[in-house]
């Protein structure tokens, strides 16, 4: 069931979006008037075949690329305007970011891995209350008992629930999510996804996800489709 309040301003508006790449000194259109909405506590599955623009599209609502064309609009900050540094801030305060690989750092423990993207987050919070939030985001994904672990003691399941805490730990508005349960076996990605949708729902937290699971898309409240660069399709997630 959806936890979305449309009553609530949205917190992604994409409006006639465009996006190309310059290659060889030919113009590549990646996207083609991109037109999404997203409510707050809304998940949206993108799905569609390799290459066609799902994963460019999550980077513009990131903010690490920019529209050549159209609007894109998050948590009421349309990224075109703002800088590079604007831009970070952004990301800092607002969203949550889960990746295919898990991209953990090897040398520090699972705590710190955490701990570091909540420092980053709350750069003034004592060190204390930044080491207890990091815990308890752990603990949220069932790796209390696995704070002092490097990445190189986790599975690749358990790596992925340390990126889960990590994206999480400070409460962001907006989590995107490029094909979260890619390098997992179907079993642990199922576990990974019912921790991911639980935490998003607890904290009422918006979630974008990229995936090639049909099963995963239809757990979403919607699902989009792309086809080489464009939304083609809108529909409602089945059960």
């Amino acid at each position: 069931m959806s936890a979305a309040n449309s009553s609530l301003a949205p917190i992604i508006t994409v409006k006639d979006v465009d996006y190309t790449l310059d290659v060889a000194g030919r113009p590549l259109n990646i996207l083609r008037k991109i037109n999404l909405i997203v409510q707050p506590a809304e998940v949206v599955a993108i799905v569609g075949p390799s290459g066609s623009g799902k994963t460019s599209l999550l980077m513009l609502l990131a903010g690490l690329e920019r529209a050549t064309g159209g609007a894109v609009t998050v948590a009421g900050e349309n990224l075109g305007s703002l800088s590079e540094d604007e831009l970070a801030v952004f990301r800092r305060k607002t969203l949550g970011i889960v990746f295919q690989s898990f991209h953990l750092i090897p040398s520090l423990s699972a705590l710190d891995n955490v701990g570091l993207a909540m420092e980053i987050a709350s750069p003034g919070m004592p060190l204390a209350k930044t080491r207890e939030a990091a815990a308890a985001a752990l603990a949220a994904v069932g790796l209390g008992d696995r704070l002092d672990h490097r990445p190189s003691a986790l599975s690749g399941g358990e790596q992925q629930r340390v990126g889960l805490a990590r994206a999480m730990v400070a409460r962001p508005k907006l989590l995107l999510a490029d094909e979260p349960t890619g390098n997992l076996d179907q079993k642990t990605g199922e576990k990974v996804i019912d921790l991911m949708f639980g935490l998003a729902r607890k904290q009422g937290t918006a979630v974008v996800l990229i995936t090639h699971d049909p099963g995963l898309a239809d757990r979403a409240d919607r699902v989009v489709t792309m086809t080489q660069g464009e939304l083609t399709e809108t529909t409602k997630a089945k059960g």
